[in-house]
């Protein structure tokens, strides 16, 4: 029977559904199922194109790699799980005391939205995510407000994640 989660941009009122790869990445599925409801400040990438993410607190049961890819496609959803010395540096801008800066490190939950990205950081090279969810309903209007994010700023904007 398949799961599915729902992933929400809350300000904008836009709200997607996703089936998550049980058979691609159980190990992953199971810790994030556990983990849910889950959610914190949007962000949308700087490097990757058409990404955005959040950043919560470690999800330590998460394996550091399952089911990886560095060129996610439209509707992927991924985890990417960050040693503490990988995402704290101060040119990606993350806020003093903010998940990025957290001694245990940090995991990034981001959703894709458009084609033509590729997960590389000037700094650490390849970044593979772990693609562990598509999303099946609503990506189009989930698109355009990502797009509006990215154009018109996302302070303010929270990525949630849920059962459902």
């Amino acid at each position: 029977m398949a799961r599915y989660i729902t992933i929400a941009l809350e300000s904008r009122g836009v709200v997607c559904r996703a089936r998550l790869l049980d058979d691609e990445a159980p190990l992953t599925c199971a810790a994030i199922w556990d983990a849910l409801p889950a959610g914190g400040d949007a962000f949308h990438a700087k490097y990757a194109r058409n990404e955005v993410y959040t950043l919560l607190p470690r999800i330590t049961a998460a394996p550091h790699r399952e089911n990886p890819t560095v060129t996610p496609i439209p509707g992927d959803v991924c985890l990417f799980d960050f040693e503490p010395w990988e995402i704290g540096n101060p040119a990606y801008g993350y806020e003093p005391g903010s998940e990025a800066h957290a001694a245990q490190g940090a995991t990034d939950l981001a959703i894709f939205y458009g084609r033509n990205n590729l997960l590389i950081n000037g700094d650490l090279g390849w970044v593979p995510g772990s693609v562990f969810a598509t999303i099946e309903e609503g990506l189009p209007e989930m698109a355009a407000a990502c797009t509006d994010l990215w154009r018109r700023g996302f302070e303010g904007e929270r990525l949630t994640f849920a059962r459902g």
